[in-house]
């Protein structure tokens, strides 16, 4: 490997990719990593964007990137249900690979690709960027560190406001693509919430969709749908907190993201600082201690911040996080967190609650 690490991104449309927005920034202000190539659909979409993006390859084949000598590294960051082919076509070829979460369309392609991976030996990532958020990290080690006292309870709610009287992606509409309110914002959500205070060790749960047919923005066509469009968990997690997490499918006002968590000697908040996703954005932290003790804001160590200064704010700053992490597991060949073992646990989390919200019985983990 040359002294930086050359990353190959499938799914790198300048005008209208994740990756355009998130991950070529965050590359470009990373010093250990080099753009050398990308793919789109169709060879002249991705030479066109090899130009806009200044690198010199360019593929319509996820595989022929993959194979490439001068790619140490795959980024996928295509639409969910094309996860699979890319991300396995990497570790085929033997090259460490981050993808998008969520990691597949089900569990059972999440399992077979962390284990393909595992079985190559390459460093791998999924895109649960709020692990490599400095507030959530931070909240994580204040409660770990007895800053509360031990956790009683823990309510999440966040908004998504994509889930509301129209669709912009009509794939989302149907289980099968695992690309959903449920798996996306409840996933990235649940994650963040489980980093912090433990995995669910019972939990109940409602999957809820409250439309059967939805019209698809910019044509009105109406489609099918069989997603939830709102959800909610509870359950007890980590060492016996309480908790209850919503997710709510349309709402565009009021707190986009809000995590409140009560110990016996204190309460921490993390709240939004935008309308973004929560792993996209900056959260803030409040905490107070003792009785009649008002919330005040908490500045976030430096110590959580592992990237340069000049990684842009918002959507690029937690994936550049990750990729600080990748980086290191490449560099000593060790594990990478949250990798493709955490995406499993993550689907069967969903696998879980999906259970719990069709049968109407509560589950044990």
């Amino acid at each position: 490997m040359t002294s930086k690490i050359r990353v190959g991104i499938v799914g790198a449309s300048p005008t209208r990719s994740f990756a355009s927005i998130s991950h070529i920034p965050a590359l470009q202000a990373l010093p250990d990593f080099e753009i050398v190539a990308v793919c789109t659909s169709n060879q002249a979409s991705a030479e066109a964007a090899a130009k806009h993006y200044g690198v010199s390859l360019a593929f319509a084949d996820p595989a022929k990137l993959a194979a490439h000598p001068d790619v140490d590294l795959v980024t996928v960051s295509v639409k969910v249900p094309d996860h699979y082919q890319p991300v396995m076509a990497a570790i085929d070829a033997g090259k460490h690979v981050y993808c998008e979460w969520p990691l597949g369309r089900n569990t059972e392609e999440a399992i077979r690709l962390r284990d393909a991976a595992d079985q190559k030996g390459v460093r791998h990532a999924v895109g649960l960027q709020g692990q490599a958020s400095p507030a959530i990290n931070y909240v994580k080690d204040l409660i770990a560190d007895g800053h509360i006292g031990r956790v009683l309870s823990g309510t999440l709610f966040v908004n998504a406001g994509n889930w509301g009287k129209m669709i912009d992606r009509a794939y989302q509409t149907d289980r099968a693509n695992g690309a959903n309110l449920m798996t996306i914002t409840g996933g990235h959500n649940l994650d963040a919430l489980c980093h912090c205070l433990g995995e669910f060790r019972e939990l109940s749960a409602f999957a809820v969709s409250q439309r059967d047919h939805i019209p698809l923005q910019g044509t009105g066509e109406m489609v099918a749908k069989n997603v939830p469009d709102q959800l909610v968990v509870s359950g007890i997690v980590g060492d016996g907190a309480v908790v209850s997490c919503q997710v709510r499918g349309g709402m565009t006002r009021g707190h986009e993201f809000l995590f409140e968590i009560h110990g016996e000697d204190g309460d921490l908040v993390l709240a939004a600082t935008s309308r973004a996703s929560t792993q996209r954005q900056e959260l803030t932290v409040r905490g107070a201690r003792g009785a009649g003790v008002p919330l005040e804001e908490m500045a976030i160590p430096a110590k959580y911040r592992w990237v340069p200064d000049t990684v842009p704010e918002g959507s690029p700053y937690n994936v550049a996080q990750l990729y600080a992490r990748l980086a290191q597991g490449i560099r000593d060949g060790t594990r990478v967190s949250p990798g493709f073992d955490a995406a499993v646990t993550r689907h069967r989390l969903l696998d879980m609650i999906a259970r719990a919200s069709e049968t109407g019985q509560r589950q044990i983990a």
